[in-house]
C-alpha cells in the first residue's frame, strides 16, 4: 500500500532515542556475533556498516 502525499509514515526515517540505539547496536552486535561461518559477506559488511553509523553516532563529540 503506497502513501499519499505528506502522510506521516511516507519515506521519513525512524527517529530512535539514544537508548532505543544503544539496544539496537547491542541487537546488531549479538546477531554479528551468532552469524555463521558460511554467512554471506554482504550481510557481514551491512552489519559491520550499520554497526559503525550507530558507533558514531552515539560517540560524544568534541567541541
Amino acid at each position: 500500500m503506497r502513501a499519499f502525499d505528506g502522510q506521516l509514515s511516507g519515506n521519513r526515517p525512524i527517529s530512535r532515542s539514544a537508548e532505543e540505539k544503544k539496544r539496537q547496536l547491542r541487537d546488531l552486535k549479538d546477531a554479528l556475533a551468532a552469524l555463521k561461518p558460511h554467512a554471506a559477506a554482504s550481510l557481514r559488511q551491512s552489519l559491520t556498516a550499520k554497526i559503525k553509523a550507530l558507533e558514531t553516532e552515539l560517540a560524544p563529540r568534541a567541541r
